[in-house]
């Protein structure tokens, strides 16, 4: 699923986010990632669909660096063909679950600017835009978020 999302992501996203010309990373590579990952409140989990037993992208809490006060940044990232579905927004309200859960007090998270669809997952779970941005001349405007839990 993870070789799957990375090859179909939009050719806005900056290359060290898709698969490059030599193949990386390999399956190999991303299993040898998941393994190394320690469990903790941090850390993306997979989403999966009941009904069909199949795994369907991520979502999750990251440690970017780039947020406020050492709060966590929630990420996800669905495959094409599930997307429109709400499993975004429910998968992102569980997380927010398992962040207050976790002793969490805020989180943020990074949106592009183009990225209409993920922005309103991000208002709908209770996110909002702040002054923040960072422009990037090839990829676009970067949006900053934050919410409290």
């Amino acid at each position: 699923m993870l070789r799957e999302l990375w090859a179909e992501r939009d050719p806005r996203v900056p290359p060290h986010r898709r698969i490059d010309a030599d193949g990386h990373p390999t399956v190999a590579e991303l299993e040898d990632s998941i393994r190394t990952n320690q469990p903790s409140s941090i850390g993306l989990l997979a989403v999966e669909r009941k009904a069909a037993h199949d795994v369907i992208g991520y979502c999750g809490l990251i440690d970017a660096g780039r947020g406020s006060e050492g709060a966590p940044e929630l990420a996800f990232e669905l495959l094409r063909r599930v997307w429109r579905q709400g499993y975004a927004t429910e998968a992102s309200l569980a997380v927010l679950d398992w962040a207050r859960s976790s002793g969490h007090e805020r989180l943020w998270a990074t949106v592009w600017e183009w990225n209409t669809a993920s922005r309103r997952v991000l208002a709908k779970v209770g996110f909002t835009e702040t002054e923040r941005k960072e422009v990037d001349a090839v990829y676009g405007t970067t949006l900053f978020t934050t919410r409290r839990l």
